[in-house]
């Protein structure tokens, strides 16, 4: 064996065993999955990677995503190595209060990490996202002496990714768009919790990927560097994603649990872990263990890093004397700042009775918008029309259309809101999906990791209620607000009429830090009179008083959100005819009223006013705390039904009567 193979050898012993230690001494964690792919991740992260451990956000750098993010500590293990400011003292800290090592990989906390993984499948659709992002901004900004956006998303997945339906949503997406700079590394020990894949997952997997479009190649031995060295190379020469299929070992070198479940999810033991080590020649203590010459191989990332940022930085400077206003705007995107003046180009909507959707109106901010903010890009799960979100004048995004704005994401809500969440971490874009609220069942995982990872996803999501008639209840969102309103992070909001969807979209767009979830109806409803009522700008404090009538000091309160706020301000002038004071409330996020100050909180909702109706088209979960002990909530505890959307409100009791007989109820009068 030579000195260079030694080195080798070392190299990818010193990340098996950096991660095995960590889970050894956290006495938790997933050993398996970071020591039978350890020389696969050697030979991307050595020979292919391009990026620079100093600057983690370099914008053209190759991106990492570890699906599999119950092996956390392979990717750690490579963040310390290579020089990422990941200390050797956080790998030892690996699962423990405050430190950067959780158990499974979180962007915006650990220097190096692309994705938040670990839920299995969403990494894989989150690559997808970002060689969709690639492509689309190396044909906005690329030009043929200049290529500035020019990487390559990796991808270490496995078996249970591949089983999870996300990532067949993605996968069949990313073969059809010939995302040729996708390239993923399969880790295929055959084990999984239960015992062999042979009990659930027997198909061809090769051929099912052959199947979406992909370029598919086999290694037969996943320790075999050099021939997963030659099968990135072709992955790279074919104009489609690659999956390279690598025939591995889980818990690789453990003398009993290599090849056996007991190496997914358990710490192996010191006997085990010792065992592994003597087989290997590897030394017992200490443990944590870095060979000096292995440190200074992989420590000469930062150097080569870099290199290839400053080549890049000059590449730009170049660029932008030959192309300043390109480079400016690329510039600015990279940067994550707004267009100068973007506010100017919300459209303000004239009072009308008669109205329009909310779904309507948001298709007309969407495009006036993306006029003024060109990384605007979205669409939908093949509800375009329904949903109102194609950008008008724009192509779609297909493999001969990379500059397209439009997205056909097809009947795949998951992998849609997964994608979505790729294009937010890469970075340039601020992307939007779209489906009805009833099918984010179908999106809650990816909205969820968004919310997480603080990424500004934005979900336009129509066709929020009963409101959408004969459809039925399968399509009737009933449940649907309350479980959105319970993800941490997550700014849903409900507005009332076209100028509060104008105001939801400026929150959406200004929001940097987290998603943003619009509930649009597809019934119209009136646009207010802002003469006569608030102005829809006061809809970011989440929730402002539409009006007063009768008196300032109201005896009751009427509030409600969306295409019910029309009815209780109808209720509220009836009452106010029969001489009572009535304050309306129009209430479109709980999230962003709770973020206001508590004075503004109670000058809205004034404690000494304790008779209060709410009302929604929804289940009436979390209402109690705006209504109080002797408040009303008027919503739907039941699923819907098929009719036209009027008649079941009527049915349902959310009509303008029913909320005046309520009130009556409450103020002690005789209904009429």
């Amino acid at each position: 064996m030579t000195e260079a193979q030694d080195l080798q050898n070392l190299a990818i012993n010193t990340i098996r065993f950096l991660s095995a230690d960590g889970v050894q001494k956290a006495n938790s964690g997933h050993p398996g999955l970071p020591m039978g792919t350890a020389a696969i991740a050697y030979t991307i992260w050595t020979r292919h990677l391009r990026h620079n451990p100093k600057n983690p956000k370099w914008a053209n750098r190759d991106r990492f995503v570890l699906s599999g993010g119950h092996g956390s500590m392979l990717l750690y293990s490579l963040l310390h190595l290579t020089g990422y400011d990941l200390s050797l003292e956080e790998l030892q800290n690996f699962r423990q209060w405050g430190s950067r090592t959780p158990g499974h990989p979180e962007y915006g906390l650990t220097p190096g990490v692309e994705t938040t993984t670990g839920p299995l499948g969403q990494g894989f659709a989150n690559g997808v996202g970002m060689a969709i992002a690639e492509a689309h901004l190396a044909a906005e900004f690329n030009r043929p002496d200049h290529k500035l956006i020019d990487h390559y998303t990796y991808a270490l997945v496995t078996d249970g990714d591949l089983m999870e339906g996300v990532a067949s949503e993605a996968a069949s997406l990313a073969g059809h768009l010939k995302l040729g700079k996708l390239i993923y590394m399969y880790d295929d020990n055959r084990i999984t919790i239960d015992g062999s894949t042979d009990l659930a997952f027997t198909e061809d997997r090769g051929k099912r990927f052959e199947a979406y479009g992909w370029h598919v190649q086999h290694v037969a031995d996943g320790n075999d560097v050099e021939a997963i060295d030659a099968a990135i190379r072709a992955a790279k020469a074919d104009p489609r994603p690659s999956l390279i299929i690598c025939r591995t070992h889980i818990g690789f070198g453990l003398p009993t649990r290599q090849d056996t479940s007991k190496a997914h999810g358990e710490p192996p033991g010191d006997e085990e872990l010792n065992g592994a080590k003597k087989k290997l020649g590897w030394p017992l203590e200490p443990r944590f263990y870095i060979p000096d010459e292995v440190l200074h191989f992989y420590r000469q990332a930062e150097t080569t890093g870099a290199e290839l940022e400053n080549a890049w930085n000059t590449e730009f400077k170049d660029y932008a004397s030959q192309n300043p206003d390109l480079a400016a705007e690329l510039d600015r995107r990279l940067k994550g700042e707004l267009p100068k003046g973007w506010e100017d180009a919300l459209p303000a909507f004239p009072a009308d009775a008669k109205g329009m959707a909310t779904r309507a109106a948001s298709g007309k901010v969407i495009n006036a918008l993306a006029a003024k903010i060109p990384e605007l890009v979205g669409g939908s799960a093949d509800l375009a029309p329904s949903n109102n979100t194609w950008i008008a004048g724009q192509p779609d995004f297909q493999s001969a259309t990379p500059e397209g704005r439009n997205f056909h994401f097809g009947v795949r809500e998951h992998a849609m809101a997964a994608i979505v969440n790729g294009m937010a971490y890469h970075g340039g874009l601020i992307p939007y999906g779209a489906t009805f609220l009833v099918f984010t069942d179908y999106a809650r995982p990816a909205i969820r990791i968004s919310a997480i990872s603080h990424l500004q996803s934005i979900w336009v999501m129509t066709h929020d209620s009963i409101g959408l008639g004969e459809d039925g209840p399968t399509h009737q969102p009933i449940e649907h607000l309350a479980a959105l309103r319970a993800i941490p992070n997550l700014v849903v909001l409900r507005p009332a009429d076209a100028n509060e969807v104008s105001e939801a979209w400026k929150v959406a767009i200004s929001r940097r830090n987290g998603p943003t979830l619009l509930a649009l109806s597809r019934q119209a409803v009136p646009t207010f009179d802002r003469s006569q009522v608030a102005p829809a700008n006061e809809l970011p404090r989440g929730a402002y008083v539409l009006t007063d009538l009768g008196g300032s000091l109201p005896e009751i309160i009427l509030m409600a959100t969306g295409s019910e706020v029309a009815l209780v301000l109808e209720a509220g002038y009836q009452l106010a005819t029969r001489g009572r004071s009535v304050r309306v409330v129009s209430m479109p996020s709980w999230e962003l009223f709770e973020d206001q100050p508590q004075s503004y909180r109670d000058q809205v909702l004034p404690p000494l006013t304790d008779l209060r109706i709410a009302v929604e088209a929804g289940v009436s979960m979390g209402w109690e705390r705006w209504v109080g002990p002797k408040g009303k909530i008027m919503a739907i505890n039941h699923f819907g039904a098929s009719a036209p959307a009027r008649t079941i409100y009527e049915k349902f009791g959310l009509t303008v009567d029913e909320i005046v007989r309520q009130a009556y109820g409450l103020l002690g009068m005789v209904g009429e």
